[in-house]
């Protein structure tokens, strides 16, 4: 929404009224004006520019998705082990994903596949914020809000919550997950909510036009205090001001569009997830750094077979077209996606057909990110029980996005107590990948 206001009556060199003039809806954040907002964040941007601008697409399958089912399918183990939904060779000899994943599977020289991937929580809350933060933290199984930051509030925090080009904002979350947020690093540095408040406020209530001439009129308001601002205050507001406009009218308003995209890159993405997933490629293009996309409906207590040929397929072509669409563009170097959940899924069928909680080994993937792809990391025990070798934790994986993004492995910021606490503590990058 944008309400424009008349100035105060009064002397206009009392130094208020200048300021008297917009109101804007401020990204879901009601209580500020949009230029404060940026003008807020400006200043909580760290001292010195990163060294990297690459971005994360965090896919995460929410429910905690089976590892057999999707990159390790076992089919040499009993009946009762082995992937419900058989096998499909993909285009690595001797590599086979699970059989609703044809598309991924031809492209499995740009995925990374870790099959050794672990932790010890086996609940939904812990489990989730767990690998969303890289923390254990079992009080999140009872619904206690998360109490370490998760990665998109990290990066926000170093990088600054909007970027400095285009003013988009550094960490977008297209779906909601525990953990998906600042914690104590503070609201400044939560997600854009694309679901929320915060999208619709990037839509006009007036033309483009009468904006314009309301713009021509506050410039001309603005001008009766420049002589008497000497402090150099008046610019730097007017800088901020300038952004306002900007975000609202540029191309920035234009990336959550998804009207503007070829409409044969949308079919090939598909509906649902295929959206965000386009989305997201858009928002990393135009300097987002990090997105997070939930998509749901993984918990397959019973059922499993059927259950994961409804979702299986629209992971699957989701991916496929995110994959081709990076590469297409020349983005695969600078764009992460990360496939994951909370936990994978006991490796014995139970009596209900299905699958239930499973965190001794858990499904992840990778693609793109300047990492090497066409590989599988690590290996399972024979039914899939436990890491064989080289086993994976979420502070590894913490550590890998980390190297990705150009954030310091020992970058420390101040918990509430101020005492400076690590982001990571442990992990390492993962070598295959590097």
């Amino acid at each position: 929404m944008f309400q424009f206001l008349g100035a105060r009556n009064g002397s206009p060199c009392d130094g208020i009224n200048r300021r008297d003039f917009l109101r804007i809806g401020a990204l879901g954040t009601s209580s500020f004006l949009l230029p404060s907002l940026l003008r807020a964040r400006a200043q909580a941007r760290e001292k010195g520019e990163p060294t990297k601008n690459t971005s994360v697409v965090w896919l995460w399958l929410g429910g905690g998705p089976t590892h057999i089912e999707t990159f390790d399918p076992k089919m040499s183990a009993p009946v009762e082990f082995r992937s419900t939904v058989g096998a499909v060779q993909t285009c690595l000899p001797g590599v086979e994903y699970g059989g609703v994943f044809p598309k991924m599977a031809a492209r499995a020289d740009q995925l990374a596949v870790v099959r050794s991937f672990a932790h010890a929580n086996s609940g939904h809350g812990g489990g989730t914020h767990w690998v969303m933060t890289g923390y254990d933290y079992p009080q999140a199984d009872n619904g206690a809000p998360p109490n370490k930051p998760g990665f998109g509030s990290i990066l926000a925090k170093y990088r600054g919550p909007n970027n400095a080009s285009t003013g988009l904002p550094t960490y977008v979350r297209l779906g909601g997950i525990l953990g998906d947020g600042p914690s104590w690093l503070g609201p400044t540095y939560a997600p854009f909510d694309v679901g929320g408040r915060a999208r619709q406020n990037m839509n006009l209530s007036v033309s483009v036009d009468q904006l314009s001439e309301r713009r021509e009129l506050l410039k001309s308001f603005d001008t009766l205090n420049r002589d008497i601002d000497r402090s150099g205050l008046m610019n730097g507001l007017d800088d901020f001001d300038s952004q306002a406009f900007d975000l609202i009218l540029s191309k920035a308003r234009d990336t959550f569009d998804l009207r503007k995209e070829d409409p044969r890159v949308r079919d090939s993405y598909g509906k649902g997830l295929g959206e965000q997933m386009l989305m997201a490629r858009r928002l990393c293009e135009a300097g987002v750094g990090f997105v997070t996309i939930e998509f749901g409906g993984w918990d397959m207590h019973g059922s499993l077979a059927q259950n994961i040929k409804q979702l299986g397929p629209r992971v699957d072509q989701a991916v496929a077209a995110f994959l081709d669409d990076v590469k297409a563009r020349g983005l695969n170097e600078e764009v992460l996606l990360v496939i994951t959940g909370e936990f994978g899924r006991t490796p014995r069928i139970n009596n209900g057909a299905g699958r239930d909680h499973w965190a001794p080994l858990s499904t992840l993937a990778l693609a793109g990110g300047g990492l090497r792809m066409g590989q599988v990391i690590g290996e399972s025990t024979a039914k899939a029980e436990v890491p064989k070798s080289n086993p994976i934790n979420p502070q590894d994986l913490m550590a890998t996005v980390f190297h990705v993004l150009g954030l310091p492995q020992d970058l420390h910021y101040k918990d509430p107590t101020g005492r400076p606490t690590p982001m990571v503590n442990g992990g390492r990058v993962i070598k295959e990948l590097v």
